[in-house]
């Protein structure tokens, strides 16, 4: 394959070392992977990240930004670039959590900046190797 493309799956998968390891390997030497998905930055305390589950089911398998760099790099990627699309604040936690009937006034704040969507982009080496075949 030249390219593989998704939007916002990887985070649904229980496993997503095996899902970067298999897109690897089917890529051809030099292919691409584009990818949207969500990102988290920061530390997301385990009663906000549950919470926003009400809000965007792509939060709880949503990696953060350093961990998805660091497992395409361990698949075998190179050029890894992380690219917000969208950062979501305070007023999108409200927004989407208002009505649930969670205490939105004390959540929102802890959001701001916390979720972000974004394209991950990664490329396999042109010699086609994973870092494991590599001496």
């Amino acid at each position: 394959m030249d390219v593989i493309i998704s939007n916002c799956v990887i985070n649904l998968s229980a496993d997503k070392d095996r899902v970067l390891r298999e897109a690897f390997r089917v890529l051809k030497p030099g292919g691409r992977l584009a990818v949207s998905d969500v990102v988290t930055r920061g530390e997301v305390p385990a009663a906000v990240r549950e919470s926003v589950l009400l809000w965007v089911g792509c939060i709880a398998g949503a990696l953060a930004e350093s961990e998805y760099k660091t497992k395409l790099a361990a698949a075998g990627f190179e050029g890894i670039h992380v690219e917000p699309t969208r950062v979501y604040d305070i007023e999108d936690a409200r927004t989407f959590l208002s009505g649930q009937g969670l205490d939105v006034d004390a959540i929102a704040p802890q959001v701001q900046g916390k979720f972000m969507g974004a394209f991950i982009r990664a490329t396999k080496p042109a010699h086609g190797c994973a870092p494991s075949c590599r001496a």
